[in-house]
């Protein structure tokens, strides 16, 4: 193996990210992959003893779908929603046994299909949030948690100071998770839970 080889394996995830970063700046919304770090914090709160399956939004090139598998989530136990046909095929052949669907995070009941009516463990969400009006905004988190168990969360990654909802107080609450200094650009971690 050249030297050429073992640079592009070795960095594999950031070459197919800025790939597809210089195909569609807003529909990527950050300037580099989720670190290892991140991708451990927002996979911390899965529960894989629930049985329930993981929604996960906006996986990219795979790096926090890494880490929700690390937390012991058996594949078949994974549906990946990813907008960019150019990162599903990426993601399909590093994780051949891991629900990875084309699609559109806005449009949950038509990328699901039968699966339209599951219910999740949790979410896991990097899709990016601050590009898009409020309203838009809004009607994600309201839709997942629709799709979790009262009390379980919906994790969403963002580059701004402050969370890209504000609470709903008769229908949801916002919890800051993590400020990952250790992340490029900085981002903030919050979780979304649904009141009983």
């Amino acid at each position: 193996m050249n030297m050429r080889q073992r640079v592009e394996l070795k960095f594999k995830d950031e070459i197919e990210f800025l790939k597809g970063w210089k195909r569609n700046k807003k529909a990527v919304g950050a300037i580099a992959p989720t670190s290892s770090v991140t991708a451990r914090k927002m996979a911390s709160v899965v529960r894989p003893v629930s049985g329930l399956p993981v929604l996960e939004l906006g996986p990219g090139t795979g790096i926090i779908t890494k880490a929700i598998l690390a937390r012991g989530v058996q594949p078949s136990n994974l549906t990946s929603v990813e907008y960019s046909p150019d990162f599903c095929r990426h993601l399909r052949a590093q994780f051949p046994d891991v629900d990875i669907r084309c699609g559109d995070a806005f449009a949950l009941d038509l990328v699901l299909g039968a699966q339209r009516d599951a219910q999740f463990d949790c979410v896991i969400s990097a899709v990016p949030l601050l590009h898009l009006p409020v309203a838009k905004r809004q009607a994600l988190v309201i839709d997942l948690l629709e799709r979790v168990p009262i009390g379980r969360p919906v994790v969403q990654i963002t580059y701004g100071l402050l969370s890209p909802v504000v609470a709903l107080p008769k229908q949801y609450e916002v919890c800051h998770l993590a400020f990952m200094l250790r992340n490029i650009p900085p981002a903030q971690l919050w979780i979304y839970r649904k009141v009983a």
